[in-house]
């Protein structure tokens, strides 16, 4: 039963109650008996979380504190991409090392659950509008201009999670196919897709863009890993499309024929 509010003797009003302890909640929301009649499908983001970080802190039941550290860093896609030193870096009161060092680990087996998936497990790229579904988690809340390479087999299955490769605007924060193409030679992929995203929303590839593109083209020619399109990816709206396709706006020659832009 919650604890029933004191009342001011001076005022006549009530004070706020003190927070419900996770025993205090309603069955439905404790998040491990709601793990156990309905399994780990039905429960939020913060309940999961919850479950991992066992226990609250004064005055913050574990749910509380599960849901502040995902507001904290904007949602469960960020947190996902956070480092272990990022979170302790945070200083969530009630989240020590071992904690953190258990979030961080439980995020790393699901890159490597995601990364390890077999070649019938892993989803085939097989236009511009996959990869931004592949890219879907990675998006979200973004407001810096990331730059990532999705590795491809044979058969055009994603190999692993799409490698971001840099972060800030490509004229600042420039991208070389050392980088670009280290993670694709160590994986063996057949192929490459680009693909970064403009926080502005328009979708419209810079001058900047088009130039990274081709100088990166080139470099796959020598090392014999095929470059098949790079996406700018906005955002949906009435004025334009979602995302832009080199390879079908005809910008680029990805198969060695003269791009429009050359």
């Amino acid at each position: 039963m919650a604890p029933r509010p004191s009342v001011d003797a001076e005022t006549g009003g009530a004070y706020p109650a003190a927070p419900l302890t996770v025993h205090e909640l309603p069955a439905t929301l404790r998040p491990r008996e709601a793990f156990a009649q309905r399994g780990a499908a039905s429960l939020s983001d913060d309940a999961l979380l919850a479950i991992l970080l066992r226990s609250g802190r004064r005055g913050r039941n574990v749910v509380d504190l599960a849901r502040d550290v995902l507001q904290a860093f904007g949602g469960l896609g960020p947190l996902a991409r956070a480092s272990y030193e990022e979170l302790l870096a945070r200083r969530f009161p009630g989240i020590g090392r071992v904690k953190a060092m258990e979030i961080a680990a439980a995020l790393e087996l699901g890159r490597r659950a995601v990364s390890q998936a077999t070649d019938e497990d892993a989803p085939v790229i097989r236009d511009p509008a996959s990869v931004v579904r592949a890219l879907q988690t990675s998006l979200h809340g973004l407001r810096q201009e990331v730059f990532w390479t999705l590795l491809l087999d044979t058969k055009h299955h994603l190999i692993g999670r799409p490698v971001e490769v840099s972060r800030g605007l490509l004229d600042a924060s420039p991208v070389h196919p050392r980088e670009v193409f280290a993670t694709a030679i160590r994986h063996a992929a057949a192929a490459v897709i680009l693909a970064h995203n403009h926080p502005s929303g328009d979708p419209a590839p810079s001058p900047e863009d088009l130039r990274v593109t081709r100088q990166l083209v080139e470099a796959s020619r020598i090392l014999g890993i095929r470059v098949l399109d790079h996406i700018v990816i906005g955002r949906v709206a009435a004025a334009h499309a979602g995302h832009v396709s080199l390879r079908e706006q005809g910008l680029v020659g990805f198969d060695g024929a003269p791009s429009s832009g050359a």
